[in-house]
Formats: structure tokens, sequence, C-alpha cells
């Protein structure tokens, strides 16, 4: 019963299906879903059907609904949801008290009447570019049970691929939303840090970012226009942009634009398939939107070594005191993550901060001659769901990285960027191109999306999908 966020919201406000009915739908196949995927690590029906009730007496009372009004959602298992446990993919966490408040996303799409259902399973503290943990198990992706739904927020892109709800929310700190938008034929966009505020701890890196997984570019532009905005909680929020992303869509003039395509920034290693289906796309794609193709040497170093650091030094923020009497609970790359983080000395903290700098420098020049940057999301087609990262990519060996390396460069250069559906490998296996955009223009993202789904419109769900 559950389908795209608009469409459902609009079946509810014209009283054609209660919100109830929607809600119940959507627990029911939450459930049934979870012995082949496991996408849920916590559900709230009593919450949620108490919910659904009120929307529907709003209704027949002839109240104005918000825009989402009864419109089911998840919350990844890293971000608060009031009257819910956060466990982080985490055994430490497992029995720990329900959320007392909404994290900022979460509560601003309460407030537009959706209705949080419970929480989807994450990789512990979100670490990972697939979702497994000793805690929850392995998440597996609906294109394919035997392969992962990518990492972190696996959990609601899968959940959201397999129809069981129209929409989740979902966090960014290396490709954390596009990575899984890409394994499961999802657009997934992430923002500039700043345009969706954080609740608690500002990050230093000031690398990860808030907000949703849905099915349509439509979708995803009114789930950010509710999104975004300052906060006074959040010192580095953004004003709000001044405009409607669910309009800019349709409107935006992006003729002329010069489009650089990349398969590889010069450096990463790639799958040759996943090189060709996003080669293919890109050109589809700057000749639809009446872009021009600028070929240039965009002269990027691989900076995984500044992203490890950086990502590392902000996770090792919330580590816990007494964290090393507890290390039998924790998965053992935790535990070695946060060893090497320790060890990292101020002055290698200060260069590579430098080196972060300059490679800011180095994009900012780019686009004074380029005004998007076209890649592959993923470096290869979904691997294993219980992982590890690959380690060898279409027979070349390769640091466990690699496979995420593409989206890291908008979370160490904060720049605005969107994964789409590009096609499907020989396998079947779900691939996303990847369009970065210069910093605060997610509009320029979200257009040149919408463009795509028009001329290119992917399946909503995952074949056989819902149940």
């Amino acid at each position: 019963m559950t389908g795209d966020v608009i469409a459902t919201a609009n079946l509810i406000s014209r009283g054609e299906v209660s919100a109830r009915e929607v809600v119940q739908a959507a627990l029911d196949a939450a459930r049934a879903s979870q012995s082949e995927l496991n996408a849920f690590a916590h559900l709230d029906e009593a919450g949620a059907l108490r919910m659904a009730d009120e929307v529907d007496a709003a209704r027949r009372a002839g109240a104005t609904l918000p825009p989402l009004a009864g419109v089911p959602f998840g919350v990844k298992d890293l971000e608060e949801c009031a009257g819910m446990p956060t466990t982080m993919g985490c055994r430490w966490f497992a029995d720990g008290p329900a959320a007392s408040a909404d994290d900022i996303h979460v509560g601003r799409f309460r407030a537009a009447g959706a209705i949080p259902i419970g929480k989807t399973a994450t990789p512990e503290f979100g670490a990972w570019g697939y979702t497994a943990s000793p805690l929850l198990g392995v998440t597996r992706n609906p294109w394919d049970t035997s392969r992962t739904p990518g990492g972190s927020s696996g959990g609601t892109a899968a959940s959201v691929s397999a129809g069981v709800i129209p929409f989740g929310t979902a966090s960014d700190g290396g490709g954390s939303i596009r990575g899984p938008a890409s394994s499961c034929n999802l657009p997934g966009l992430k923002p500039t840090y700043g345009r969706v505020p954080t609740f608690g701890v500002t990050r230093h890196a000031q690398n990860a970012v808030n907000f949703a997984l849905a099915t349509t570019v439509t979708d995803t532009a009114l789930l950010f226009d509710i999104a975004v905005g300052p906060d006074a909680r959040d010192r580095t929020s953004l004003p709000a942009p001044g405009l409607s992303y669910s309009r800019i869509i349709e409107e935006l003039d992006v003729a002329g634009l010069r489009a650089a395509w990349s398969s590889d920034l010069g450096f990463v290693t790639v799958d040759p398939e996943v090189a060709a289906i996003c080669g293919t796309a890109a050109d589809r794609l700057i000749a639809a939107a009446g872009m021009e193709r600028v070929d240039t040497d965009l002269g990027i170093e691989d900076y995984i070594g500044i992203y490890v650091l950086m990502e590392g030094a902000d996770k090792f923020v919330s580590v816990p005191d007494g964290w090393e009497s507890r290390l039998d609970e924790l998965d053992p790359r935790t535990v070695e993550g946060w060893r090497r983080t320790r060890e990292v000395t101020l002055p290698r903290f200060a260069r590579v901060e430098k080196e972060r700098r300059r490679l800011e420098m180095r994009i900012a020049e780019i686009f004074d001659h380029v005004d998007v940057i076209l890649t592959p999301t993923n470096a290869c087609a979904p691997f294993a769901a219980e992982g590890p990262m690959p380690t060898e990519i279409a027979g070349r060996p390769c640091h466990g990285g690699h496979a995420a390396l593409l989206t890291m460069l908008a979370n160490i250069a904060n720049l605005p960027a969107i994964s789409l559906p590009a096609g499907l490998t020989s396998e079947g296996l779900p691939i996303g191109l990847m369009i970065n955009a210069p910093r605060h223009r997610e509009d320029i993202c979200l257009r040149l999306a919408r463009i795509w789904e028009q001329i290119s419109p992917w399946p909503r769900h995952a074949r056989g999908w819902p149940r």
C-alpha cells in the first residue's frame, strides 16, 4: 500500500485511504521482510498507529493537513527519534533508554505529518560501506539478497527500495546516503554541510550530513524543502535558501553548464563495467540538459589518508570513557580504528588538515572552469552483504576504502552531490551516476536529477518487491 511520498500523502488527504491503513501496511511489510532483508532495528507499532489515528481524526474534523500527514517513514539508528531507542548498531546500547527528543530533521519530518514506524539498521557507529554489526546482524539488498544494500544507511535504502516505506532518514559522512542509493537503485542527495541542521555536538571535520532517501527526485525535493533551514542549536546551520526545491527542479535553466566527466578522478580503481555504464549515462544527461562537455585533467590526488584521519578523529570524540574495558562487546574493526586514531599526534593531525585545505583549494580551482563533475557513485557493484569492503576490484588490488572513494570527495570538500540510478550490470545489480556541484548548489544537483528522471525513468522498487 505504501508508494511514493507525494502519492501516499495525497491518498490520505483525499480520504481514499486512512493513515491507519497505510501505517499498518508499512508495519506489516517491515515485519514480513525482516527475515529476508533485516532492514529494521526496532519497530514502534503502538506509537505509529496512535499517530495515524490522530491524522485520521484531524482529517475527519476538516483540519488542514500538513504535507506529509500519515506518511510512514523509518529513522536511521544513528539518529534520535523520541520514544525509540538508539543503538547505533552497538551492543553497548542494546538496552539503552528511549530518546527523549527528535534529531532536528526527524522532528521536521514529524512536524510535517510523517509518522516514524521504527529505526532502520546501520553498521556499528555507521563506520562501514555495508550494513552488518554484531548487534543487528546482516542487512541485505532487495535487488539481490546475497549483496549489500551499502552503508551506513543500508537499512533505510533496503526498506525504501523494497517498498516497505516511502522514505527514511539517512546520513552521509563519506557516502552513506549516495552509496546505498547507488546499490539500491534510488536517487540519493548529500547536501552541503549545514544545509540540514544537526542536533548535538557539532563535528569538527564538518563532513557528515543528515537527510533522507526516497524513490523519486520529486519526493526528494519535497523532503529537502521540509528539512532545510537554520536552527539555533547548530551554530554551523545555513540560512534558509530562499527558494523552493520542488519548483526549482522544474524551472532551473541548466543549459550551457560545463560538465566534466571522470570515470576515476585519475586515481580510483573502478570496475570497467561500472565506468562504462556511468559514462554512457553521463553522455545522455549532458545532451538532454544542454550542457557543454569539458575535457579537463582534474589533477586530484588520492585523498584516502585525509578522509580516514578526519572521519576517525570525529568518531573518536564520541567514544565514551572506559571503552577499553568493554572491547569484547565491539566489532574488532571498531576497536582497531579507535586504537589507530588514539595514536595520532597533534602535529600529524595539523598536517592532514593542511592537506585537506589544499584539496579544497584545488576543487575551488576546478569549479572556476566547470560547473559539475560527473563520476560513478561507487567504484564497483554491490558486494557480499556480510562484507568486508573489497580489496580487489575487477582483478586489481586496492585498499579497502576504494569502493567508496569517489563519494568521499564531497564530504572532504563540503560539496553537494547526488547519486542517480544509471543502469544495471550484466548480473542485474544497480549502478549509480554521481553529480558533484559547487558548494551550496543543491539546486543544480536536483534539477539535473529531475531531467535524468524524465529521460531515463527507473523502476520505483527492486524486482519482486514489495512482496
